[in-house]
This record gives C-alpha cells, sequence and structure tokens, in this order.
C-alpha cells in the first residue's frame, strides 16, 4: 500500500496541476475547480458548529443517483442513532445542486481533489467515525487517511460490472490494493459477491441488495404534491411518460392516435428548459394534439388533453395516478429509473438500451415491463394493456412484487454502521 500511495501521489497531482492550468479551455474543468474554492472554509464552520459527541458519519456519493441509495440507509440510521451527525459530498454539481440543503446533514460539499494534504485537511475536520461510500467513485488518499485515523470504511450498493474497467491487468491491481481498505463490502446481487471474492479477494463481501428499492418505497407514500390533479383522472385509464426524450416523445404521440379518448396522458420531459418544452410544444400543435402545461393548468383542463410537465418534482408522485408507465431514456444511453413507477403495481414500458439497468433487465425477464423497438411495438404493447385489464393488473402484479421481495438492503447496511459506532465507541 505504501508504494501505491507513493506512485500515486506522484502522479496525481501532476495530473491535477495540468489540468487545472487547461481548465480555462474547458467550462466543466473550470467550473470543477471554482465551486471548490471556499470547500474547506464552509465545512470548517459546519463541523465547528457541533458541540455534542455524537457519531460522525461521512458519506459520498458521485452524483444524485448513487445519493438516492444512501437515504433509505440515513432513513434508518436516524431511527436508532438520532444523534448521528451526517456529512455528505459529491463529485458531481448534479448531486450537490440537488441536496445541497438536505436537511439531515450537518454539511453538504464537494469533494476535494485527491492530493494528501486536502485528504488531511477534511479528516481533520470531520474527524469520520464512519465513511460510507455509495456504489463507486473512489479517492484513495482520502480513503486511506481516514482510515489511518480509526475511521470504519463501508462499500454500499457495490456492483462489478463483467466489462468494467476493474478487471484490466494493471487497473486490477491498483483496485485490489484499494478495495482492501474497506472493512465492509455491501454488494447488490451475488454475482457482484462473486467477483469481489474471486477477483479481489474480498471473500468476506456480502450481499445486501440494492437500497434503491428501499427509497422508491418510501417516496411512494408521499403524494400530496400531486393531490389536485386526482379529479382530472378519476374513472380514465392514464398513462404516465417519464424522463422522456425527443424519440420517446415521437413514438408515443404517433401511438396515442390510435386510443382516441381511451388512453389520457401525462408527459414529463427529462429536460423541462425553455427551449425543450418549446419544442415538445410545437410537436404537439403538429399532431393536433390539445395539451395543457402544468404551470399554467387551466381550471377547465380534461384529462383528454395531454398534460406536460414542465417543473421538476413531480414525477415520482405522478406515476401514482397511472394504470400505466412509459420510462423514456431507453433510445439514448440508458433507460431512466424504472422502480419508480413499479413500486405502484403498474406495467412498465421503455426502449431497448436498457442493459445497463439490472432492474429494468429483471423486469423484462418476469413479463412485468415490456421492451419497445419501435411505434409498431408500442402499438401492440399499449393495445394488450388498454383493452385487456386482466394482463394490466398481472404485469402490474409482477411489477410491484419484485419491489416489494427486494426490500431490506438500507436496514442491513444501517445495522453494520451502527454496530460498529457502538464497537468504536466502546
Amino acid at each position: 500500500m505504501i508504494l501505491l500511495l507513493i506512485l500515486y501521489n506522484t502522479i496525481f497531482p501532476l495530473v491535477t496541476r495540468v489540468v487545472k492550468l487547461f481548465s480555462g479551455l474547458s467550462p466543466r474543468l473550470r467550473s470543477f475547480f471554482k465551486i471548490r474554492k471556499n470547500l474547506f472554509l464552509n465545512l470548517e464552520k459546519a463541523a465547528g458548529s457541533i458541540k455534542d459527541q455524537g457519531p460522525r458519519i461521512w458519506i459520498h456519493a458521485a452524483s444524485a443517483g448513487e445519493f438516492e441509495q444512501a437515504r433509505p440507509i440515513i432513513t434508518e440510521l436516524k431511527k436508532k442513532r438520532p444523534d448521528a451527525h451526517v456529512f455528505v459530498s459529491f463529485l458531481s454539481s448534479s448531486g450537490y445542486t440537488v441536496y445541497k440543503s438536505y436537511s439531515d446533514a450537518e454539511a453538504v460539499f464537494y469533494h476535494p481533489a485527491d492530493t494528501k494534504r486536502n485528504a488531511e485537511k477534511t479528516v481533520k475536520l470531520i474527524r469520520p467515525d464512519i465513511v460510507l461510500i455509495m456504489r463507486y467513485d473512489f479517492w484513495l488518499n482520502h480513503l486511506h487517511t481516514a482510515k489511518k485515523n480509526g475511521a470504519v470504511l463501508i462499500l454500499a450498493a457495490a456492483v462489478l460490472q463483467e466489462h468494467s474497467m476493474y478487471f484490466k491487468p494493471f487497473v486490477r491491481q491498483f483496485y485490489h490494493k484499494l478495495f482492501s481498505l474497506f472493512d465492509y463490502i455491501f454488494t447488490v446481487s451475488e454475482k457482484d459477491r462473486e467477483r469481489f471474492a474471486e477477483t479481489f479477494g474480498r471473500s468476506d463481501a456480502l450481499k445486501a441488495g440494492n437500497p434503491r428499492f428501499d427509497q422508491v418505497m418510501l417516496r411512494s407514500s408521499a403524494t400530496d404534491r400531486i393531490g389536485y390533479l386526482k379529479k382530472f383522472y378519476r374513472g380514465t385509464l392514464l398513462l404516465v411518460a417519464g424522463s422522456t426524450w425527443e424519440k420517446d416523445e415521437d413514438l408515443l404521440l404517433a401511438a396515442s392516435r390510435a386510443f382516441d379518448d381511451r388512453l389520457s396522458m401525462i408527459l414529463v420531459p427529462h429536460d423541462v428548459s425553455t427551449g425543450n418544452i418549446t419544442r415538445l410544444e410545437t410537436s404537439l400543435e403538429s399532431a393536433d394534439v390539445p395539451f395543457a402545461k402544468i404551470s399554467s393548468l387551466p381550471d377547465d383542463f380534461s384529462a383528454h388533453h395531454v398534460l406536460v410537465v414542465d417543473q421538476i418534482g413531480f414525477l415520482v408522485e405522478l406515476y401514482a395516478l397511472a394504470q400505466i408507465a412509459y420510462v423514456g431514456g431507453g433510445f439514448g444511453v440508458n433507460v431512466h429509473n424504472t422502480l419508480e413507477p413499479s413500486v405502484y403495481g403498474i406495467p412498465v414500458l421503455f426502449g431497448p438500451n436498457h442493459h445497463n439497468s439490472p432492474e429494468a433487465e429483471e423486469l423484462v425477464n418476469i413479463a412485468a415491463a415490456t421492451e419497445i423497438r419501435d411505434e409498431h411495438s408500442l402499438l401492440a404493447a399499449l393495445r394488450r394493456l388498454v383493452y385487456n385489464q386482466k394482463e394490466r393488473e398481472l404485469q402490474g402484479g409482477r411489477a410491484g412484487s419484485y419491489v416489494r421481495n427486494h426490500l431490506g438492503a438500507s436496514k442491513t447496511v444501517a445495522e453494520k454502521i451502527i454496530s460498529s459506532i457502538n464497537s468504536v465507541n466502546s
């Protein structure tokens, strides 16, 4: 490990300096350094305001999606240890922007560049009893320094996909050393557990499951924000299309014409910027489809109009109104979150690019979801679901059962955190 740290600390600072030198050529890189300018000052202020001796847990997530897996763990943790102080760091600006005011954290901050000096400053300020890494995004200096100062290191929701870069010869050696730092590793699946054991010598890794299931279940009970919409869709068959892109919307608009007034639709675009909403409005007008925007919903709104959601924060709750869900992104890089509609026990449709989503793959395998390849297959799937209530309920029941059968990962990880805290403090 010492030789690895020497090599790492020779190369990484050099790379960091070069990147910073040329950051003026890239707005993204420029932003990376700018947003970290007052990082330690703000962290010192937050950490210094803590007056009691409650345990300190530092949780790191690459982005908002990974932190969603941490939230139910925090909920479980706070039930047993309400005195725990939580610190949350992000690599991406998207995660920080969404959760910078997260009420269960003493501080939400950007993860510092991984130099030895930064690691020592961060660990000295937080003084973590536990460091919890969600899924991936490992920084050697910070992990090593935290462990050296007595922190218990836990990796949760860990995945090792078959063709991951972790298995490349030189990279594998690096991660073999890095994974050895963790006191506990909790994997999403049995295959992940086997790969940690066989490739990285972590035969003690445990399959806990995916905390994302617990989070969608927790969120499914909060539907107050869309309560006023229920009256419009009472007695109707509603399809909610979430996180849609242009290709998804084109297919949905073309297929929906076949159902006249038998099927109502809510469109929730992935991008709610003014430019994208204007594009979608133009498409609806060209197709002669009546619509309204949720930001300016008229009093006489009818379920026969397509509702366009041009604001963020509604999607998960809107699935509660639906009898059929369509999840976008499957004609792009990868389908978006398929568990969010599944938790409500409704059938799910999405495009063909879902192979990086184990949940989407499994939903297809158990016939709770249908892969859509074109307008013809979408039309066929909708006909089965719109005109056959029994089939709709059967698929939806499988989707709901799938979520319920995978609950509990958060409790497993939280219990290990609590027992580790008790061991450290005993």
